[in-house]
């Protein structure tokens, strides 16, 4: 390329969900030496403050149907029209190496660019089910990288498993030695969201109640939560004589997911792949309004593999957990399978496979 460093535009937006894994990436090809453009609105640029300095950010015009009255709807496609005009005419100047969406409206104007320039593209879709942006996309890329695997695709459409990277503090823990379950201090991590889940500070001190006094004796428990629900989950855990960290946010996820014994969580995508990572026994519990019911294709594989039991959010929650519960921590040797099978559907290499797609994509588009 006559010296000038390979060009890549990664186009994401929406949510952190889309932002992160893209970060990730864009960490990888600057390291390698590459330009790296992101794309996205300004609502994505509001997750784009850990990307790395050297990348250049661009806010595009884009829009989502999802959200405001009938006014924001009626002008979000003009809004996209716009977007993509630029976008294809930016794209057209520059000539870049590879154009990669994570999903998102904001995705939009640069993925359709790269399709009317017939750039070399890919999506990556980080759930188990595509999301809507990536599903228009999906048959208009040269590869479809898959997060969570299996993915359901459209017809006629193959994917590539590549992983979900995931952050530099989980890969530190990667495969840590896991302590099976015991007569000693037992600790359990919930979480679901970035700040927990109604239905966990529902559901969770129930379970932990109608355990036998013999297994409470040993929990340590950590659990995210609404700041709404902080105070009645603490009394809960405190009534049962239980030592308990409840807080909105913990920033140190993965080393408590290291020191667990049992882990009860949503099954977002990132979630899933941290567990899987690190490697820990999961109960998982889908997000049963997810869009095309997304989280429970997301913990398909870890549950199939035995990693993990998969929970239904349903009128006797409590009590379905508290049997699982006490399956797994009173069972120290499956517990230890369940850790085992874990690990063994991570994907610690997940953004060294997605750096090593772009780098194909971009030599088949230079031949």
């Amino acid at each position: 390329m006559n010296g000038q460093a390979s060009h890549l535009i990664i186009a994401a937006g929406g949510t952190g969900g889309h932002m992160f894994p893209a970060q990730a990436l864009a960490e990888a090809m600057v390291s390698k030496g590459w330009r790296v453009t992101l794309s996205t609105d300004a609502r994505g640029a509001r997750y784009a403050g850990a990307f790395p300095d050297a990348v250049e950010r661009r806010q595009v015009a884009s829009a989502t149907f999802a959200r405001g009255g009938l006014g924001a709807k009626l002008a979000a496609p003009v809004r996209i029209l716009r977007g993509i005009l630029g976008a294809t005419l930016r794209m057209r100047r520059e000539k870049p190496d590879v154009v990669v969406g994570f999903g998102g409206y904001p995705a939009i104007p640069a993925m359709a660019a790269a399709w009317l320039t017939r750039t070399p593209r890919m999506i990556h879709e980080q759930n188990g089910v595509l999301g809507r942006v990536n599903r228009v996309f999906a048959k208009r890329v040269d590869v479809v990288a898959c997060g969570t695997w299996p993915t359901d695709l459209p017809d006629g459409v193959e994917g590539v498993h590549t992983g979900n990277p995931v952050r530099g503090a989980v890969l530190e823990r990667a495969g840590a030695p896991y302590t099976p379950p015991g007569d000693w201090p037992m600790n359990l991590l919930i979480f679901g969201g970035s700040q927990g889940a109604r239905v966990l500070s529902d559901a969770v001190p129930e379970a932990i109640k109608a355990l036998p006094e013999r297994l409470r004796h040993h929990l340590r428990i950590s659990q995210q939560a609404r700041p709404e629900d902080l105070d009645r989950v603490r009394d809960a855990y405190a009534d049962l004589g239980i030592r308990a960290e409840v807080e909105p946010f913990f920033d140190d996820i993965p080393r408590r997911l290291s020191e667990a014994q049992l882990v009860i969580a949503r099954a977002g995508a990132s979630s899933v792949a941290d567990i899987s990572v690190i490697g820990r026994p999961a109960l998982l519990i889908p997000y049963p309004y997810a869009t095309a019911n997304h989280q429970v294709a997301n913990a398909r594989g870890l549950v199939e593999a035995g990693g993990a039991d998969r929970i239904v959010e349903m009128p006797g929650l409590a009590g379905t957990l508290a049997s699982a519960i006490e399956d797994i921590l009173t069972q120290p040797d499956m517990a230890a399978e369940m850790a085992a099978a874990a690990l063994g559907v991570g994907v610690p290499d997940a953004v060294e496979r997605l750096a090593a797609l772009v780098e194909d994509l971009a030599l088949k588009g230079r031949s």
